[in-house]
């Protein structure tokens, strides 16, 4: 097994995730300094602005550091809620203390009694709570699918990426593995260092589609479909099996995959 290294481009869809979650972040200052929430609204409204909306923003900063942790243990797409409780859990303890500490100097010019920490553990919550939920649903996108290309346009880029061992081959399946893909083909499997969002962008080209957050998988590979417990497994030709999450399942559905 070799791995070949290859350039790695900016991870577009965890940079438009980072930018929502901070323009949602923002917005959601705005509009709790506007309110005058949990008691502020004898505060002035410029004061109450520049309150809420830098401790929203670093809340959303670290709340996408936890994000890219849990993503590691817990899948966001099958088990949604219990990404959002992660989170709300490993967001809150922090962020209590940082709110903590920002109230006092903003609001009295120094730093509350400590005696006071535990009071900001409910409204942390309570918001980390609801722009966790926010977050997660609103990552929920349809799978990724790519098409072959008509007479006459430009080839899949992504078939240059193969190992020399590979080139020439049928690609059947590209499957993520940390920062790895592992190319399966009519030839074997091998690993190239590189990101399924951007593989995704060079198989278009090719007649696929995205099934799971780590899988692409090539439609006239698939030889048989296997469902139960409202998941389904593809099977393609030399006995790889590949997920279907529920995120896409619908979506596949409705493209005549199975």
């Amino acid at each position: 097994m070799t791995a070949t290294a290859l350039p790695l481009r900016p991870n577009r869809p965890a940079t438009l995730g980072l930018f929502r979650g901070l323009l949602i972040a923002a917005a959601a200052g705005v509009v709790l300094a506007v309110s005058g929430a949990f008691g502020m609204i004898d505060a002035p409204l410029w004061l109450r602005l520049v309150y809420w909306v830098p401790v929203m923003l670093a809340g959303a900063l670290w709340g996408q550091v936890c994000s890219r942790l849990i993503d590691r243990w817990i899948d966001m797409d099958e088990r949604p809620w219990l990404a959002v409780a992660a989170l709300t859990a490993a967001i809150t303890g922090p962020v209590s203390f940082m709110v903590w500490f920002v109230t006092g100097v903003v609001f009295e010019g120094e730093p509350y009694p400590l005696s006071t920490l535990p009071l900001m553990v409910g409204p942390v919550l309570t918001i980390t709570a609801v722009m966790s939920a926010i977050n997660v649903f609103l990552s929920r996108a349809q799978p990724v699918q790519t098409h072959a290309g008509s007479a006459g346009s430009a080839p899949a880029r992504f078939p240059d990426r193969l190992p020399m061992k590979l080139r020439g081959a049928a690609i059947r399946a590209v499957q993520a593995e940390d920062h790895y893909l592992r190319i399966h083909t009519d030839r074997g499997s091998d690993l190239i260092l590189m990101r399924l969002s951007d593989a995704l962008e060079e198989l278009e080209g090719l007649e696929g589609s995205q099934t799971h957050r780590s899988w692409w998988v090539a439609k006239d590979a698939v030889r048989d479909v296997a469902r139960g417990d409202g998941r389904a497994t593809l099977t393609l030709d030399g006995g790889v099996t590949a997920p279907v999450s529920r995120r896409y399942a619908r979506a596949l559905r409705e493209a005549g995959w199975y």
